[in-house]
């Protein structure tokens, strides 16, 4: 299929900001710039209220939906290759899915590499994790109803979450989500220049969030996780897009928990980049693809 005509007017208002990709900037502007593509996510939906506040000292932002509780929980990680990203610029994202799948959302605010490299990143998603399961009724969650999801780096560390604490959480969903650092998947090659992420940024990415580590630690890459963790999965969904280099990968993951016979929905988005689920505002397929991640977790919660 062709790079979607959307997708296409995304990518030249891009170019038309600047040469330089994420990577060739100071880490400062290059946080700043990741934020802004907030504002291809469109007006974000309203919820009834958000508190920030802290789970057992990392920050978090909750969403409550406009409707009787206790809430199902969702734990949000976003993306932005364990580098970039924030809980303001997610905030949208994280509005969206409290309104469309009538959810808590508990969005994590992580800390990034280069300042605290792999693990913390890891450690600081599962502090949470406990926090919620521990918590979730004094702020009108319900602890039975606890489902996982991110996006990319966020993708990555709420498969790891599930694959460290089995039987704990209804379902996760998997947006574009980085599964293997290796960085050995064709569609790295074919979609590294040109399509948003590239194959620059994503080495910049593992080389600031890893170090030295081993690219194949299952917190690192969750595809290298023995079976026996990867079968304890719960219902699991999978969103790709054609034009993603990290499209290989997350239907590697697809395909292996599938074949361990967990309960698997997988979806390529044609014609879509990475990060396309967070350009609503744009991208009219963003909002289809908001519509199957929250009908799957409401499905899930039943």
């Amino acid at each position: 299929m062709p790079l979607d005509p959307s997708v296409k007017a995304v990518l030249d208002i891009l170019d038309s900001a600047g040469d330089k990709q994420l990577h060739e900037l100071p880490m400062p502007v290059a946080r700043a710039a990741y934020d802004q593509l907030a504002g291809f996510g469109g007006e974000p939906a309203v919820v009834a209220r958000t508190q920030h506040t802290s789970a057992d000292g990392v920050p978090v932002r909750l969403y409550w939906p406009d409707s009787p509780g206790p809430h199902p929980v969702l734990l949000f990680v976003h993306g932005g290759g364990w580098v970039l990203g924030s809980l303001d610029g997610y905030d949208g994202v994280a509005r969206d899915l409290s309104v469309h799948a009538d959810c808590l959302v508990v969005s994590v605010g992580y800390r990034l590499a280069p300042d605290h490299c792999f693990p913390a990143a890891v450690e600081d998603v599962i502090t949470v994790a406990k926090w919620v399961l521990r918590t979730a009724e004094s702020f009108g969650g319900d602890a039975d109803r606890v489902a996982v999801a991110g996006d990319s780096a966020g993708g990555n560390l709420s498969a790891v979450l599930v694959n460290e604490l089995p039987g704990r959480f209804r379902a996760q969903a998997l947006l574009y989500p980085a599964t293997d650092q290796t960085r050995q998947h064709p569609s790295i090659r074919e979609n590294g220049e040109g399509y948003l992420l590239t194959e620059g940024t994503l080495r910049w990415f593992s080389e600031n969030y890893l170090g030295d580590q081993d690219p194949r630690h299952p917190w690192a890459s969750p595809l290298y996780a023995a079976d026996e963790v990867l079968a304890a999965a719960p219902p699991t969904l999978v969103v790709t897009g054609e034009f993603d280099p990290l499209r290989d990968e997350g239907e590697a993951y697809a395909a292996r928990l599938r074949a361990l016979s967990v309960h698997v929905e997988h979806r390529r988005y044609d014609g879509m980049i990475h990060a396309f689920f967070s350009m609503r505002g744009m991208v009219p397929t963003a909002g289809e693809a908001l519509n199957q991640v929250t009908g799957f977790l409401r499905d899930a919660w039943k």
